[in-house]
């Protein structure tokens, strides 16, 4: 953090007036407000946003009501206020460039700025081999995740392979919109053993449990980032996941990416990655080793050299 505050203070002047200094915003929340419009206006301040994503406008139907609303008029503020946009992800930068087209606006000047995760070496090494083949799912319980998908494949394995079946285990709170999915959960006793379902679990144990797994599954339907994809990428853990646009980014080429509506295609994957034996697994395996994760001193180097060289002065149109 240190990069951005020694850039923002060099580029804002020494002055402790707020007129014409930059204004970091990491954050959604209250960007709705028309308070908060005409503070930017009244202050004189050159707001420079970070922009998580724009999924409550791409896919409405996985958030929660009036939640599309709010955020269009959020990314309005962003696109009429502010000076500048530090991205997730090209990905999300795209996204906000569609909709900034759709609104008849012009985007700021953005820079992509990927985030990272924490070293993980130690749990890599610790990682206990578990009894039977293992995946894992990381996130939040919510209709956007798309574990439906998994818990569907995972019904018809175990109905044909009973205890042969490898072993899902999800990872998250439960959150929204997937009452069908808490509903398999709580009451398909067939699927008890077969999928385990950890509510609250500690960062080192997520780790632990994903490096010890065949691979991760991440069939999300829209997806900003995807820290766990990085994650799992930087323990040397192989990635099925859906193929979506910020995942071709941020995977680097690296994990199968297939079509979530082809359920067909991802079980075929669940059962060749289960295997002691996968040419799939093995060569993902074998490019993985050349991973070089996102870190937090190439996130913010990124972010001071965009706003050591980018005119921020004339783009706010508070």
């Amino acid at each position: 953090m240190e990069l951005v505050t020694r850039a923002l203070w060099r580029l804002g002047g020494a002055s402790c007036a707020s007129r014409g200094r930059l204004y970091l915003n990491l954050g959604h929340t209250g960007l709705e407000s028309g308070g908060f419009s005409r503070w930017v206006h009244e202050s004189g301040v050159r707001p420079v946003y970070f922009v998580h994503d724009l999924i409550p406008l791409t896919h409405p139907e996985f958030c929660r009501p009036g939640e599309a609303q709010r955020h269009r008029i959020r990314m309005n503020t962003v696109l009429t206020t502010g000076s500048g946009v530090i991205g997730n992800s090209k990905a999300t930068l795209d996204e906000l460039g569609d909709f900034a087209h759709s609104e008849d606006l012009a985007c700021p000047p953005a820079v992509a700025a990927w985030l990272a995760t924490k070293p993980t070496e130690r749990e890599r090494a610790a990682a206990p081999a578990p009894r039977r083949p293992t995946f894992v799912v990381l996130g939040t319980i919510e209709a956007r995740k798309n574990h439906i998908l998994l818990l569907k494949i995972w019904s018809r394995l175990v109905a044909r392979m009973g205890d042969a079946a490898p072993q899902l285990l999800i990872i998250g709170q439960r959150g929204w919109e997937a009452d069908e999915v808490f509903r398999i959960l709580d009451g398909d006793r067939a699927l008890r053993g077969h999928v385990v379902e950890l509510n609250r679990c500690p960062d080192d144990e997520v780790a632990l449990h994903l490096a010890a797994a065949r691979a991760l599954l991440f069939p999300s339907e829209a997806e900003g980032y995807g820290l766990p994809l990085v994650e799992a990428l930087a323990l040397g853990v192989p990635v099925i996941a859906n193929d979506l646009p910020v995942f071709r980014e941020i995977g680097q080429g690296l994990p199968m990416l297939l079509n979530s509506a082809d359920a067909a295609s991802w079980e075929a994957a669940i059962l060749d990655f289960s295997q002691p034996t996968s040419a799939a697994r093995d060569e993902q395996l074998r490019r993985l080793r050349g991973f070089r994760a996102p870190t937090w001193d190439h996130h913010f180097r990124a972010v001071e050299d965009w706003l050591a060289t980018t005119d921020l002065h004339q783009a706010g149109r508070a």
